[in-house]
């Protein structure tokens, strides 16, 4: 809040409130004021003009400010603090209070109505209309204050009362959003040229019609009479479409009406002069029948117009109304808006001068704008909240109706979805790696169970093939008597030369027959590769004595 230094109803005052939204205001762009509509106030603030201050109503002002006077000081004994007049502006919203009085603390705000019964049961029952209200919530938006006292008093305390009045959660919201919306209509508003108030004119008025007859007709201007008349009654405008052509033909009606009655009277008048006087009579009747035509035919179609002209109104509404929705949806990206409910019918009921029709359905029309800005804005922050997920955009295939909940409910239902969803995933995840694990030890236990089940299988054709073999069973090595001499291994080399070969074919026969004679032949070739032919015929000899006792028999 920034607090200006001005004297209320001063010149400066006065400049000062034409470049601000007033509290005072408030109520006209809700639509709510009893005095000045939408329409109006926004004609005033696009031309700077104002309406004059005629003598009543400065006299008016003058027992308000008297009575504003005298309810402060017995409001100040009552809650035993100062009250102090302040204008104050919130520079962000270009809103301006100007208040009947304020606390030092700046926390409670005084404002003053001049003493009414209407006002005073209000306050007794602590609802206040519109038209109140949204004074009172501009001026706490604009201060910030926690109340305002609200009175209305003469400035006695026979006639003052009280009642504390405390925002309303949302009003301030709607409050900004009709000021907004206000000045999106104001930058493209052309005013309309001032119309004087119709008030509706007869058709041409007759001539006197003048008939004296003494058993017949001796003076009539009956002929030019008739003449004059049908004239007039084919000049009777029938195409309705301003206040003042309504206004026209309403009194073309009642004049119509006057001309049927005006002659009824003259033909009663001529019967009493005489009996029958059948070319007058025949003349009067016409004359007569055309003006209750006209009359009829006229009252048709004010009536069929009257009803024409206000649909087409509602109608000029609800375009305007689907050219705003058109563009949200544009806004939004996607055709996402709700219908946005607009009473045009409704607020014209009642209503007879087209032009506070207009007026009326102007400011609904407003009204269902704001409505639609704030579910636009909504949507798309909805609309940004899910898209922001587009790894699981799959999850909002009802996106259309999810954006139109509160952003609170959009929130906690993505978060909750996705929650959901990554849960489901990382199941899978484990339940894969314990079927991995699973399988993997599965795979390792067929591998253990089939290299035990080969090593038995094996284990059991050596033991088949050991014993089936002729060495499958060996006698114990003979016990070897000191190593003989080299002169004995060089007989026994001669005597077993021949024999080495046999030896190592005997020894290839077998050793595919058991593990134990590739030990037997890898030995012996270890053995043999680092000996001289003396060193080796004497382990043939040991060879043939451990392993081949049957050949050493022979």
């Amino acid at each position: 809040m920034k607090i200006i230094q001005v004297a209320q109803g001063g010149p400066e005052w006065l400049s000062l409130r034409t470049k601000h939204h007033t509290a005072s205001e408030a109520p006209v762009v809700m639509g709510a004021s009893k005095y000045m509509s939408r329409s109006d106030l926004m004609k005033q603030k696009a031309t700077g003009i104002t309406p004059e201050v005629d003598g009543a109503k400065q006299a008016l002002f003058n027992r308000g400010h008297a009575a504003e006077e005298g309810a402060r000081t017995i409001l100040e004994e009552i809650i035993g603090e100062s009250l102090y007049p302040v204008t104050a502006v919130c520079e962000k919203t270009n809103l301006l209070a100007s208040l009947d009085g304020l606390t030092m603390a700046e926390n409670v705000v005084f404002e003053c109505k001049l003493w009414n019964e209407g006002l005073y049961k209000q306050i007794q029952e602590g609802e206040l209309d519109p038209h109140y209200y949204w004074q009172l919530e501009q001026q706490l938006l604009v201060t910030q204050a926690e109340k305002v006292i609200f009175v209305t008093s003469d400035g006695t305390r026979d006639k003052f009362a009280s009642m504390e009045y405390r925002a309303v959660p949302g009003r301030a919201e709607q409050l900004i959003a009709a000021w907004a919306q206000f000045d999106l209509d104001l930058a493209s508003y052309t005013p309309e040229p001032e119309v004087i108030v119709p008030v509706g004119k007869s058709p041409e008025t007759l001539p006197a019609l003048m008939i004296e007859v003494t058993g017949m007709v001796t003076a009539s201007n009956l002929v030019q009479y008739k003449e004059h008349a049908l004239a007039v009654f084919a000049s009777v405008n029938r195409n309705l479409v301003t206040d003042a052509d309504f206004a026209d033909a309403r009194k073309a009606v009642k004049w119509a009406g006057d001309v049927e009655s005006r002659l009824q009277a003259a033909k009663q008048h001529a019967l009493s002069q005489t009996a029958s006087i059948d070319e007058l009579f025949r003349t009067i009747d016409e004359i007569a029948a055309e003006a209750r035509r006209v009359r009829l035919d006229l009252s048709n179609v004010i009536k069929v117009r009257d009803t024409n002209l206000r649909a087409e109104i509602v109608a000029e509404g609800k375009a305007a109304l689907d050219e705003h929705i058109a563009a949200c949806n544009k806004r939004i990206g996607r055709a996402w808006m709700p219908a946005i409910p607009a009473d045009f019918a409704g607020a014209i009921k009642g209503m007879s001068k087209f032009d506070n029709m207009r007026g009326a359905v102007a400011t609904c029309l407003a009204n269902a704008k704001i409505a639609a800005n704030e579910w636009a804005d909504k949507i798309i922050a909805n609309k940004a909240a899910i898209e922001a997920e587009s790894e699981f955009a799959f999850l909002f295939h009802d996106a259309a109706t999810l954006v139109l909940k509160d952003p609170e409910f959009v929130a906690m239902a993505i978060q909750t979805r996705i929650a959901v969803v990554k849960e489901k995933q990382e199941a899978a995840k484990q339940a894969a790696k314990a079927e991995a694990d699973r399988l993997r030890e599965k795979a390792i236990q067929d591998a253990a169970d089939l290299e035990a089940s080969e090593i038995k299988r094996l284990d059991t054709l050596n033991k088949t093939m050991i014993v089936e073999a002729p060495a499958a069973s060996f006698p114990p090595l003979p016990t070897i008597t000191p190593l003989p001499t080299i002169t004995d291994i060089t007989q026994s080399v001669r005597q077993y030369a021949a024999d080495y070969a046999a030896t190592q074919v005997q020894i290839q026969k077998v050793e595919c027959a058991s593990d134990r004679f590739k030990e037997l032949r890898d030995e012996l070739n270890e053995l043999v590769g680092g000996l001289t032919i003396d060193q080796l015929s004497y382990v043939i000899d040991v060879v043939r004595a451990r392993y081949f006792p049957e050949e050493q028999a022979a």
